[in-house]
């Protein structure tokens, strides 16, 4: 299914606060003060239209969250969408996953990740692209902190098949362990646009999560959100 066309922004709109360009920070730039306090901080890889984190950030307040989303419009009406609903607690950066989190997230200092329906990339050679890779996945467990989430969904088997035994032969995750899809309660009570699409259309929807053990084994608030 491809994605379908987006509503216009208001222009009165201010994004400033809540939208960043990878490609005009800092080398010495950091997510971490982004928000103006210390608090359990979650990625979101892939944010689309922001439902995720619009919906994630208000279920817990005591948790930062911030996007990365390597289209340029999306990333723009994510940041609108938080903008208009005024989320002091969630900010996206427009660029690449792999070099944020290569380069600006620091070991052992993330809540959670979450991976919602990436692109599949079909063709043989284009495999290469996708955000489930070898070196992507070494950074992820890199910057989860003990007891921290890796959450990944796909409504492509191969690729979740795929993605399962490559975390296991490279990280020392724990997982997959299973996760049990929620009925929704209302029309947009649904982590992604994407899985509300799925589920809507009654397509198969392959999830699982992850757990970096170690440091007294301390979960992350929140794991079955």
């Amino acid at each position: 299914m491809g994605r379908r066309a987006l509503r216009g922004i208001d222009p009165a709109l201010d994004l400033s606060p809540f939208l960043k360009s990878l490609d005009e920070l800092p080398d010495s730039w950091s997510p971490y003060g982004w928000f103006g306090r210390h608090a359990p901080l979650e990625l979101e890889v892939g944010s689309g239209k922001g439902l995720f984190l619009e919906t994630a950030s208000v279920q817990r307040p005591a948790h930062d969250f911030f996007g990365i989303e390597i289209s340029r419009k999306y990333a723009r009406f994510s940041a609108a969408r938080l903008a208009k609903a005024s989320r002091p607690n969630a900010r996206i950066v427009q660029g690449d996953a792999q070099r944020l989190v290569a380069q600006y997230i620091r070991p052992a200092s993330l809540a959670a990740v979450h991976i919602y329906f990436p692109d599949p990339w079909w063709k043989k050679r284009h495999r290469r692209r996708r955000v489930m890779n070898k070196p992507f996945l070494i950074d992820l467990e890199r910057t989860l902190e003990p007891g921290g989430w890796l959450h990944f969904w796909t409504d492509v088997h191969e690729y979740f098949l795929e993605s399962m035994s490559l975390l296991n032969q490279i990280t020392s995750l724990q997982g997959p362990l299973a996760v049990t899809p929620q009925p929704a309660e209302h029309d947009l009570d649904y982590r992604t646009h994407f899985e509300r699409r799925m589920r809507q259309h009654g397509e198969p929807v392959f999830r699982a999560k992850f757990v970096k053990r170690g440091a007294g084994d301390r979960p992350c608030d929140g794991e079955e959100v």
